[in-house]
């Protein structure tokens, strides 16, 4: 029986019309070991090797990880991103605030 982490990395693999060998290549692991995440209910991979394959699938980390379905890739991205923004500086807060600001003017 497959997890939602095997569950995601088939989804996206498929969605990117990458083969296991493919894949499994890129992020550096054996097929047989791709096959046991997509697979089996017990695997276990270290975030090493989730952090290979999320960066081949262009997911994050914390997306594959994480073990509710309904996230998306972008949900999961923009969790991340403020749980970064949460351990900043207040100064750095408010630079990140004038670059967004900034932003959003040049797309007027």
């Amino acid at each position: 029986m497959a997890t939602p982490l095997g569950d995601k990395i088939r989804k996206l693999r498929r969605d990117r019309k990458l083969s296991m060998e493919a894949l499994a290549a890129a992020a550096e692991m054996s097929k047989s070991y791709l096959w046991e995440l997509e697979n089996n209910d017990d695997a276990n991979p270290t975030m090493d090797k989730v952090a290979r394959l999320a960066k081949v699938l262009d997911v994050t980390p914390e997306f594959l990880a994480h073990d509710e379905q309904a996230d998306t890739p972008q949900d999961a991205f923009d969790k991340a991103f403020f749980r970064n923004y949460k351990g900043l500086k207040p100064e750095t807060k408010q630079q990140l605030l004038e670059i967004l600001n900034t932003l959003k003017k040049t797309q007027k």
